[in-house]
């Protein structure tokens, strides 16, 4: 996963935002977190984006160090 990102402006309702912003102090995130994970869960959802396998530190000799 790139650790790069890039900026950007959206323009969006208010009552959307303000929607957006409750939902994500529910769940302990920024609205830009929030909308990143909208986004991503959206992506893998219609298969635009491929779920990564998360590596035991066993299976990786670069993680052991």
């Amino acid at each position: 996963m790139s650790l790069t990102k890039k900026t950007f402006v959206l323009r969006i309702s208010e009552d959307t935002f303000n929607k957006l912003s409750k939902w994500a102090d529910d769940e302990f995130r920024s609205v830009n977190g929030q909308i990143e994970m909208i986004l991503d869960k959206a992506l893998k959802e219609a298969g635009r984006k491929t779920v990564q396998k998360e590596e035991k530190p066993s299976q990786n000799p670069k993680l052991l160090k």
